[in-house]
């Protein structure tokens, strides 16, 4: 049976939130309505947090997946005591404030991942279970449970819909998570009206085919029956919880409760006195906290304060003990590196044979991972073709909590989101790989991983047309151009081996954002001006590689990424013999080239050289930028074709021939 302090808390997180929306005019009541007990009873009696040292390392993590719910998360934050004032719940969707729409990591103090897009915050989190059990497994000593914390999840129909969760899922069930607790707000509806209008299926049969542990609650109200769960929750260990709750949306409201017209847009006035009403609140009052509401959260608030003490001193025990791992548990947090992992980092000489930029990437993995220890990644199922895979390396998986290499099965989308979740941790560098065309299936999670400012890297290999039989379905044409446009994120196409070293150099060290690495399927030859700067050139994402002799005037520059620079550099030294003389520009990464200064990019692209020609193997959207109104650009209008990749380059016309005669054309 409720409390009366346990209820007149909860009505206070309901009407925060109500009030929240009904000032905004904007947002989603209805939910949380329906999940304020569940969370109450989440926050003020399981959740191991402390308001006054918010980024302590063995904290739990609580994500609410369903981030269209926000009011309901920052009426917690508020009541737990994070830098979260009322003032700013009263500024709820405004510009510039703490409470945005949809709970932002890294804008608002006690967010733990960024969510709003439906599926994603569930699959972040069985990112950050697996991070929890890699860091457990990396640094916990006898005696010494310095990570040991649980992942607490409030997800929405709406994620059960969304097959990025099915992917997250049913991987965090095969691989044992059981740290991972997820509640499903069962609510039965959607913006459209009944779930039941497209969702029939079964959802707790489906996690238990997952192979997750599974309960249900009969009423979300039913703070007894929740307590009971998360009990049985707390006793399995080998697998993740799911726990069906079965809620009323809006539940209070006299006429909306239960039905759609409470989800996504405000109660007004008359239902919210209603509803105020019928649940014994005072029908007049906005924001309202009574001190009796706050209690719960204050004694939570000092238990959690005193397990961040208690930790602390674990720690200091910890490091006497176990001093070098002590060191290394806290470099990472920092984000600061291995002293002297790049000196791993090679070079490749240019008498060396051509080799593709995903086996060249292959090899760099392998010299530098000794090196990194918070290195982990894996491939969507392409591990022979990603060339992901560090020699000596063992898969973690449900007995193998040291491996490092993960299966992630073909589950690009689940891959990023869950990739998100582990680079979270600031304990692991993720990466993962597939072919670049399927970088349209991890979209979502490649966005928020850059609106985040975290770093996955993004390993895409097959990287044009060029990959050749496969024809156009596998054939990326326009994933540049539109991976390009998203901010935050950048995107390295290295012209060859020595780029692409220099390439990873840049992802390793970025821990601000997210790095896309997209390499090619064919050998491309090493280029001796890569060799000699490529080291300076591919962090200032162009340079020059192919010169015309000092004091010649340039007739034109000549721009490119990728397969298409060796392609380049043939023709410069082709129209040499001519008497035309070249520049050659290597430009692997836009978003690199465009954060340096004017004066450096006058140097490399001089404003008075106006006849410039860009060859890139993809889309030719956005390269009007660099070649301005007197240039050209030799793209990829069409989808491609299913042919060896010689006879593609042939019928696109990515040939020495035809980049000479556009280049002849173009300076007339």
């Amino acid at each position: 049976m409720t409390d009366t302090t346990d209820q007149l808390a909860i009505n206070t997180i309901r009407f925060l939130s109500v009030d929240m929306v009904e000032k905004a005019d904007s947002g989603h009541p209805g939910t949380p309505m329906a999940l304020a007990p569940l969370a109450y009873w989440i926050w003020t009696r399981h959740l191991r947090q402390s308001p006054d040292e918010p980024t302590w390392p063995n904290r739990d993590r609580f994500v609410l997946s369903c981030g269209h719910a926000s009011a309901l998360l920052y009426s917690l934050l508020h009541l737990a005591g994070y830098d979260l004032p009322l003032s700013e719940l009263e500024r709820f969707r405004q510009l510039d404030s703490k409470t945005p729409g949809h709970p932002e990591y890294g804008h608002t103090e006690g967010i733990e991942t960024t969510t709003g897009p439906l599926g994603q915050g569930i699959s972040n989190s069985v990112g950050i279970a697996l991070a929890e059990q890699l860091s457990g497994n990396e640094f916990n000593r006898d005696g010494f449970p310095v990570i040991d914390f649980r992942t607490w999840v409030i997800a929405s129909d709406g994620d059960m819909s969304e097959g990025v969760a099915s992917e997250a899922s049913s991987l965090g069930g095969h691989l044992g998570l059981g740290k991972l607790v997820v509640f499903w707000d069962d609510n039965h509806i959607s913006i459209d009206g009944p779930t039941s209008l497209s969702f029939s299926e079964d959802v707790v049969a489906r996690y238990d085919a997952y192979g997750w542990h599974t309960q249900r609650v009969a009423d979300g109200n039913d703070l007894e029956a929740i307590e009971a769960a998360i009990q049985g929750a707390l006793a399995e260990t080998a697998r993740p919880s799911f726990i069906a709750v079965r809620t009323v949306i809006g539940y209070g409201a006299p006429h909306k409760a239960g039905s759609h017209d409470a989800h996504g847009s405000p109660l007004g006035a008359e239902e919210t006195k209603g509803a105020k009403r019928a649940l014994g609140w005072p029908e007049d009052a906005k924001f309202l906290v009574p001190d009796e509401a706050r209690a719960p959260f204050t004694t939570a608030r000092e238990n959690g304060k005193q397990l961040a003490g208690a930790w602390r001193e674990l720690f200091g025990h910890y490091a006497a003990a176990h001093p070098e791992a002590a060191k290394d548990f806290s470099a990472r947090l920092a984000g600061n590196l291995p002293e002297g992992w790049e000196e791993a980092i090679p070079t490749f000489d240019p008498s060396e044979k051509p080799i593709a930029t995903r086996s060249a990437s292959g090899k760099v993995l392998a010299a530098i991972a000794p090196k990194l220890p918070q290195l982990v990644g894996g491939s969507a199922d392409l591990t022979p073709s990603n060339n992901t895979l560090v020699k000596g390396w063992s898969d973690f998986e449900t007995g193998n909590r040291s491996g490092r290499y993960l299966r992630f099965g073909v589950r690009e989308h689940g891959m990023g989101a869950i990739m998100n979740g582990i680079a979270l941790s600031k304990q692991w560098i993720p990466y993962g790989g597939t072919f670049l065309i399927f970088s349209e299936y991890m979209r979502p999670p490649i966005r928020l991983a850059s609106l985040m400012g975290i770093g996955p890297i993004f390993v895409y290999t097959h990287d044009s047309i060029f990959l050749g039989e496969d024809g156009p379905t596998h054939q990326p044409v326009e994933q540049l151009a539109s991976l390009r446009s998203i901010p935050g994120l950048t995107v390295l196409r290295p012209a060859d081996a020595n780029e692409t070293a220099e390439a990873w150099r840049f992802a390793i060290n970025h821990r601000s954002g997210p790095t896309v690495l997209a390499l090619t399927r064919q050998a491309l030859p090493i280029l001796a001006g890569t060799a000699a700067h490529a080291k300076d050139g591919v962090p200032r994402g162009g340079y020059v590689i192919a010169d015309a002799p000092e004091g010649e005037t340039l007739a034109a520059i000549l721009l490119a990424t990728g397969s298409e620079v060796s392609l380049c550099v043939e023709t410069h030294h082709a129209l040499a013999q001519e008497g035309i003389a070249t520049r050659v520009v290597s430009m692997p990464s836009w978003e690199l080239f465009a954060g340096e200064k004017q004066e450096y990019r006058d140097l490399v692209i001089p404003p008075a050289a106006k006849k410039r020609l860009a060859v890139e193997a993809a889309s030719p959207l956005g390269w009007h930028r660099w070649v301005g109104d007197g240039g050209d650009i030799l793209g990829i209008e069409g989808f491609g074709a299913s042919a060896p990749y010689k006879d593609l380059a042939v019928r696109y016309g990515f040939t020495v021939e035809n980049v000479a005669a556009r280049v002849k054309k173009l300076i007339g």
